[in-house]
């Protein structure tokens, strides 16, 4: 007995625009009804496309709506219906991506109206460490930050309760820490060697922060300053991160020997896996032909994990102090871990100095 009414609201809605135009009529989630025709087992469904249909004819210029746009909105415009999509309709496309540095304090400005911040507070700070970060991100970010405001019985919000609303966000719910001691060594010597190889090999971000506070399924985390436009990657940061990747297991092997490593760089040889083969195939650094693939995305992961194995022999020393003062405090801040492995090793220039607060994790364990 519903049959037709989609149709029949689409009508009544172009009717309304007409008597009160000139208007603009905002469809969101267009591709809950403009998805493409006949893609379905056995068809689509009629009152669907009974809709689209309707939809279709009142914009194809031959009704008089002048004075009507329309705007639609989605995140799957890869499945509308090429006849949604043609002159005359929705012939005008906005990508709108996640927000640049002053994007996210403009919105950051809106969303702390309601807000107490606390003197520490800087929302351009807060800005340039959330990259990637998309509106409804941020909003959330203060709303996290807010809750934990009161639940320590705090008046106004700290760099505290952003930080941790940052790590929460992004990796996850804060676990129970670690009692077993030999676990958290191990967790320990993961996650510093993840540091080290990374800050030793140019081209990578630099270290903000090593926790061994469990968040997610990670046991420790180790956070990197990431750049603000990811999509522009040249291909020594790409080898760069994959040795970084590599310095957990590395560390393992050099640490406790191969029968003692552990299933904690699973997730690490993942991202080795596919960061090697967006080398080989996306950037094009070899043939594209399938075994040569294979030998080009082996032959960097090798020279990878020989490069992580050679920073962790030469730097044991520097480790041994910073997993000791990592194991004492669980969390210890990037400038932290450069002092102490400036004494042992020399650090490239760009990793001397982090200005930026990092918010990427990237190396889990």
């Amino acid at each position: 007995m519903f049959v037709g009414v989609g149709a029949s609201r689409v009508r009544d809605l172009f009717k309304k625009a007409k008597e009160n135009a000139p208007c603009i009529i905002f469809v969101d989630e267009i591709d809950a009804v403009g998805r493409t025709r006949g893609a379905g087992v056995g068809g689509g469904n009629d009152e669907r496309e009974q809709t689209l249909n309707q939809l279709l004819t009142e914009m194809d210029g031959f009704e008089g709506n002048t004075g009507i746009i329309v705007v639609a909105a989605t995140n799957r415009a890869d499945i509308l219906d090429s006849a949604l999509l043609r002159p005359g309709r929705f012939d005008r496309q906005v990508s709108v991506d996640v927000p640049d540095q002053k994007g996210r304090l403009e919105i950051l400005n809106v969303h702390a109206r309601n807000k107490k911040l606390g003197e520490d507070i800087s929302l351009e700070q807060i800005a340039l460490r959330t990259p990637g970060f998309s509106g409804a991100d941020l909003a959330n970010l203060l709303n996290e930050a807010a809750i934990l405001t009161g639940r320590r019985g705090k008046t106004a919000m700290s760099l505290s309760e952003i930080d941790d609303s940052v790590d929460r966000i992004v990796a996850g719910m804060e676990g129970t820490p670690m009692v077993d001691s030999k676990s958290k060594a191990l967790v320990a010597y993961h996650e510093v060697g993840h540091a080290i190889c990374g800050t030793l090999t140019p081209g990578h971000d630099p270290v903000q922060k090593l926790t061994l506070i469990p968040r997610g399924q990670a046991k420790g985390l180790t956070w990197f300053v990431p750049g603000e436009d990811p999509t522009l990657i040249s291909k020594q940061q790409i080898f760069a991160r994959i040795v970084g990747a590599l310095g957990g297991r590395a560390t393992e092997e050099v640490i406790w020997g191969d029968m003692e490593i552990t299933t904690g760089a699973s997730s690490d040889l993942a991202q080795v896996s596919n960061m090697a083969r967006q080398m080989v195939i996306n950037y094009g650094t070899s043939e594209k032909l399938q075994y040569k693939i294979d030998e080009a995305v082996k032959k960097i992961a090798a020279e990878a994990y020989e490069l992580a194995l050679q920073h962790i022999r030469e730097n044991r020393v520097a480790m041994d102090k910073i997993v000791d003062l990592l194991l004492e405090k669980e969390s210890i801040p990037g400038d932290k871990f450069r002092e102490i492995l400036s004494e042992y090793t020399e650090i490239p220039p760009e990793h001397l100095k982090a200005d930026k607060p990092g918010s990427l994790e990237v190396a889990r364990s």
